[in-house]
């Protein structure tokens, strides 16, 4: 199954799909339609696209509603008080398997060289939106730390779970590098709402929404996803059977 007619596969199953993506745990069917084409969509991208990037849009396409999904406010007593003092004292952490950890300021990386994209979000509910994302490429972070040989996988640590179970995802270190893949602070011109995942979530616009973590705290780059959590690589993946690829 090609990357188009998966797209379309999933945007047109809302039917299918029951809203709340903590609801699709409920639908065999849903489970089915995630798991459809993994490898199939993971080999066209990387053999035959190789680094190509999403599509992208113009301001005029940019969705007037971006629903707010997933978690919509940590209750984490750290992340609270992150947010009411403005997030002044929080620091993005990178470290695992990296030469150099380091922890970085919001007003750090608002320093940093930025991307700006107009890309869509395609969501597994089966709805998709618009929107204009500003942040750092993930793949300067990753060389500033020093990613070590032996590092295959960025795992994102979150601020938010689901009664008392972390939230987080990883992706490869190949689309970690990917021009695309960034972490953004900015939506729409906006600093990220709390809803939307303030200070910073991952966009990483080859992959279906729920890979893209909202709440990062702490960036790990690691050789296996085997002892982290449930061993699949996300939560969704984890808990609800979701294919960790999620390649569109």
């Amino acid at each position: 199954m090609t990357g188009f007619s998966r797209r379309a596969l999933l945007a047109g199953s809302g039917g299918l799909l029951l809203s709340g993506c903590d609801r699709l745990t409920t639908s065999p069917t849903a489970k089915s339609l995630l798991s459809l084409g993994e490898k199939a969509s993971r080999s066209a991208q990387r053999l035959v696209t190789g680094q190509a990037l999403a599509p992208e849009f113009s301001a005029v396409d940019i969705s007037p509603v971006f629903r707010v999904n997933g978690n919509t406010r940590p209750t984490a007593s750290a992340y609270l008080a992150h947010v009411e003092r403005g997030f002044a004292d929080w620091r993005l952490a990178i470290d695992g398997l990296v030469a150099r950890p380091l922890a970085l300021s919001l007003a750090h990386l608002r320093a940093l060289p930025q991307r700006t994209q107009i890309t869509r979000h395609d969501c597994v509910e089966g709805w998709s939106a618009i929107a204009q994302w500003t942040g750092v490429p993930l793949a300067a972070l990753l060389h500033g730390a020093g990613a070590l040989p032996q590092a295959r996988y960025a795992v994102f640590h979150c601020a938010d779970d689901f009664s008392g179970t972390p939230y987080y995802e990883s992706i490869d270190l190949a689309e970690a590098l990917h021009p695309q893949t960034i972490l953004a602070h900015t939506m729409n011109g906006q600093p990220l709402s709390v809803g939307h995942g303030a200070p910073l979530r991952l966009r990483v616009e080859r992959q279906l929404g729920y890979k893209q973590a909202k709440y990062v705290m702490r960036v790990e780059l690691v050789a296996s996803l085997d002892r982290l959590y449930g061993g699949k690589g996300g939560y969704w993946e984890d808990h609800s059977g979701y294919q960790w690829w999620a390649g569109i």
